[in-house]
């Protein structure tokens, strides 16, 4: 399994938007092959902070979301929000308790 994690800043007067289209959107990322897991969250201090993570079957699965006309789609629209470069990391569960 492998876990991703997406920080993303939005402009403040964006964050509304922002939320009204993940709410669009937010089952067919969960219903695309390879994705176990999705959860937004949000910066308890900085509010314009989200982050999305996901867990995907393997990495193949992430690229292949990534690569996805779905992606593409909401990548696109989303991107015109940021006020901040967006950061994403890959990883994998090394324990838990």
């Amino acid at each position: 399994m492998l876990i991703r994690i997406v920080k993303m800043g939005f402009d403040p007067e964006k964050i509304e938007e922002f939320l009204a289209n993940f709410e669009a959107d937010k089952k067919k990322i969960r219903n695309f092959e390879g994705c176990r897991h999705l959860e937004l969250l949000r910066g308890k201090d900085n509010t314009n902070q989200f982050f999305t993570y996901s867990h995907w079957t393997d990495e193949t699965a992430l690229e292949n979301y990534r690569n996805s006309e779905l992606f593409k789609g909401i990548w696109a629209e989303t991107k015109t929000m940021f006020n901040e470069k967006p950061e994403a990391w890959s990883v994998e569960k090394v324990n838990s308790l």
